[in-house]
């Protein structure tokens, strides 16, 4: 019986968690991968050959590595490319 309480318990704190999220609005920034720029073992997901996750990168500035930032600004950061190469 007590297992039972502390799993209806648990439950409905993760319901409620879901429930207090922000939700997106638009007033987010859009994001955009950003190849080059990320710093050794910095990267996002999915880099290219070589890397399997995030954190996966080798170098600084590897040019199959990429990073999320806000829409527009990839192409302002010295090194950034919206293309892998």
């Amino acid at each position: 019986m007590k297992d039972k309480a502390l799993l209806i318990s648990a439950v409905a704190a993760a319901v409620a968690m879901v429930a207090l999220a922000p939700a997106a609005s638009a007033a987010d920034p859009k994001m955009e991968k950003c190849y080059g720029i990320a710093k050794a073992q910095q990267n996002d997901c999915a880099a290219g050959p070589g890397t399997s996750c995030a954190g996966s990168s080798t170098a600084d500035g590897q040019k199959n590595a990429w990073m999320l930032v806000p829409e527009g600004s990839c192409e302002k950061i010295v090194g950034g490319s919206l293309t892998s190469s």
